[in-house]
């Protein structure tokens, strides 16, 4: 039997998770119902409730969601059901109808999609869905909340005579407003309402002038409110019909009461199912936001938790925007116990908690956010000691209270016990305390537990070492910055780094050595040599890292070349196919054209005719017998590859005159033009000479006539001597 105590669960916020899952119920039953969740005491219903949660956060990924299940609390109508002689009120026969709907919908849906949730469905099996409740209500209560008039034979009697009662006090008061009117007895407004009846709106003067009953009358006094005397007596008539018309409702409620009371255990396990599905829903809801799965449940005892995260630290972080460093964690039989060393703030107890919470949340029935390929086994007990617990009210500092808690571990660790300790064996004399927190380590791993523990203590580390069964981890540091990486390394204990991160601090050299002068020199040489190894651990890592992702790059550029000559491949065989076929047609070509040659020469057609007839005959010999859909298919083939053919030619004659343009011819410098120099025009054979400049033009003298012309369209052909 699986039991996790109080304490436990307090040490690892396990609370905490309760009241963010709660934020996802609809209900109000759900929500409490969350609050009070704790683990799960029997493994066969343990199973069974995460294969309830994981079957429902599966509905969110597929098109068959399932229905709504919000339900308005019916404990009060329960309790009512409960006595006898009582009835309930419309509201309340109306929240019953809707939770035997919400029912009705959600069993038909799990019978309709069983192969889909196949535990859902099971544990609906036990529901009776029924329309009974529904159809009674139905038949006494319309959609707006009143009861029908057929309800019973004496309620529609009852509401007939008091709609004709209502006419003839509407008909009595009329004839009463109309005379008084004419007598000028009436204020101007003539009427109105007091007591929700009909009054006339009389002037004081004439008050008893008319018959009736004073109902009232206005602030001023000028005007007294009065019933009329034959409208009066059908009130009073009107009134004993409204009592016996409620009498006639209560008895019809009382009536359809009773026949409801027989299906009190059934609705009792109506707001049970939906409080449970409310439950379910809001499990699976917070493990869509954790990005939670359900891992392999083993009956060996092995935990592998792949890249798991702590989920209120997730969350808290992914508000912030900040990234959460997940943790991989393997324990078995040959790796019970895990002894983490390393300096503060590098993520130790945040990864002793991320193990406890997981397999604590998980125990009850809670899907955890870890790797797919995560594995872990249930234990009957989870034990913690976490923090700094020391009481003022029982007036025991942490040490008394920590020998205390270990007193209480010596009695129920056992092989099915996970303990988890934060900072062993402080709060005393190191010497002394390290001792005894050693020689309790040392039970532990006889009555083989599973359990990890943050130390400072060298004799820890040194156990750990030691033992075949355990093993050293420390959480990795930057050998340079000395800052955490939050990443678990097992298989080495780590250095606190004390002088280091002292010395970071800006605490003077001349001090960190002359403490290390303090201690014995064996110790302060063993945490340097720790914390040499966790440095070259470090740069391991940061190695280990570039070289996945220069594979990664590797594997990406190997299949973008496979890629590339999957294509090239491709259109050497189109190609090949393309220069075939041409080649067919250049070899008919040539055989056509010896044929005509030798028509020429003997002008034998019989002769030429049998010649194409038999080179038809072999060439159809060689082609497959196709069908007309085939040969279109070729036809359309061979279309495309000539096509791919032009566009490939299209592209490299474009290219290459795109590459002519580009080519920049090398001008000669312009020479400077002088009078006297011989000069031709750009596209013109003639030479001739200057004989002046002037204002960027030239006036050249070709001998038998002269001209002026732009500079720059003339070229020189020899420069004055």
């Amino acid at each position: 039997m699986i039991r996790i105590y109080e304490k436990t669960l307090k040490d690892l916020e396990f609370f905490t998770v309760l009241e963010q899952i709660s934020e996802h119920s609809i209900t109000a039953l759900g929500k409490e119902a969350v609050l009070a969740l704790l683990p799960v005491e029997a493994e066969s219903q343990l199973i069974r409730e995460l294969d309830y949660v994981n079957e429902y956060l599966s509905s969110f990924d597929n098109d068959n969601r399932i229905p709504n299940h919000g339900f308005e609390t019916i404990s009060k109508e329960l309790k009512l059901l409960g006595i006898e002689n009582t009835y309930l009120e419309v509201p309340s026969l109306q929240k019953l109808v809707s939770i035997s709907l919400t029912v009705d919908s959600i069993v038909k849906f799990l019978e309709k999609f069983k192969e889909y949730y196949p535990k859902l469905h099971q544990y609906s099996q036990h529901i009776e869905v029924t329309t009974t409740i529904i159809e009674q209500v139905d038949n006494v209560v319309d959609r707006f909340g009143d009861i029908k008039d057929d309800a019973s034979p004496q309620l529609a009697a009852l509401r007939q005579d008091i709609n004709k009662l209502k006419g003839k006090i509407n008909s009595s008061f009329s004839s009463a407003l109309s005379r008084y009117h004419g007598l000028d007895y009436l204020d101007d407004i003539r009427e109105s309402v007091v007591e929700n009846r009909r009054v006339l709106a009389v002037k004081a003067m004439y008050r008893r002038k008319v018959k009736g009953a004073i109902m009232g009358g206005s602030k001023t006094g000028s005007i007294v409110y009065i019933e009329p005397e034959t409208t009066l007596q059908h009130t009073r008539e009107l009134n004993n019909l409204q009592y016996e018309e409620k009498e006639e409702v209560i008895k019809i409620l009382k009536e359809l009461t009773d026949y409801i009371r027989q299906f009190l255990p059934l609705l009792n396990d109506y707001q049970s199912f939906l409080t449970k599905v409310d439950v379910i829903s809001a499990k699976a809801k917070y493990a869509k936001r954790i990005n939670a799965i359900l891992p392999e449940i083993t009956n060996e005892r092995n935990i592998h938790l792949r890249d798991a995260y702590h989920p209120l630290l997730y969350l808290t972080n992914k508000e912030k925007g900040e990234k959460t460093f997940p943790q991989t964690i393997d324990l078995s039989e040959n790796n019970r116990i895990i002894v983490i060393s390393g300096p503060n703030a590098g993520g130790k107890s945040i990864t002793l908690k991320t193990v406890g919470l997981l397999q604590v949340m998980l125990q009850s029935g809670m899907l955890i956010p870890v790797h797919e390929r995560s594995r872990t086994c249930l234990f009957d007990r989870v034990l913690s000691d976490i923090g700094d617990n020391q009481s003022i009210e029982n007036h025991l500092s942490t040490y008394s209270y920590r020998l205390k808690q270990m007193n209480y571990f010596l009695k129920k660790v056992n092989k099915k016990t996970l303990f988890l300790i934060d900072e062993f064996g402080t709060g005393s004399d190191p010497e002394l305390g390290g001792a005894l927190a050693e020689t309790f380590l040392e039970v532990f791993y006889d009555r083989k537990a599973f359990g990890i523990i943050t130390t400072h203590y060298s004799n820890l580390k040194l156990l750990a070492n030691e033992l075949p069964n355990m093993q050293n981890a420390n959480m990795l540091f930057n050998e340079k910055s000395l800052e955490p990486m939050y990443k678990l390394a097992t298989g080495q204990a780590g250095s606190s780094f004390t002088f280091e991160v002292a010395q970071k601090n800006g605490i003077p050299y001349s001090l960190i050595n002359k403490s290390k002068k303090k201690i014995e020199r064996g110790k302060v040489r063993f945490d340097a040599t720790i914390a040499k190894l966790q440095k070259q651990r470090s740069r391991l890592e940061k190695t280990e890292q570039s070289l996945k992702a220069n594979e990664k790059k590797k594997l990406s550029e190997a299949e973008k070349l496979e890629e590339t000559n999957t294509k090239i491949q491709k259109k050497l065989e189109s190609f090949q196919e393309l220069y075939d076929s041409n080649q067919r047609l250049i070899y008919l070509g040539q055989k056509v054209n010896d044929l005509a040659e030798k028509f020429q020469n003997n002008k034998k057609k019989r002769e030429l005719m049998a010649e194409l007839f038999r080179l038809v005959q072999i060439e159809n010999s060689k082609r497959k017998k196709l069908s007309s859909k085939q040969k279109r298919a070729e036809k359309a083939k061979e279309k495309q590859i000539k096509q791919e053919a032009e566009k490939k030619v299209e592209v490299i004659r474009k290219k290459k005159k795109a590459t002519k343009k580009k080519e920049v011819k090398v001008e000669k410098p312009k020479p400077i033009l002088k009078v006297g120099d011989r000069v031709r025009m750009h596209d013109g054979r003639a030479v001739g000479s200057i004989d002046s400049i002037e204002k960027g033009k030239a006036n050249v003298n070709y001998g038998m006539f002269t001209t002026n012309v732009g500079l720059d369209l003339l070229e020189l052909v020899e420069a004055k001597k």
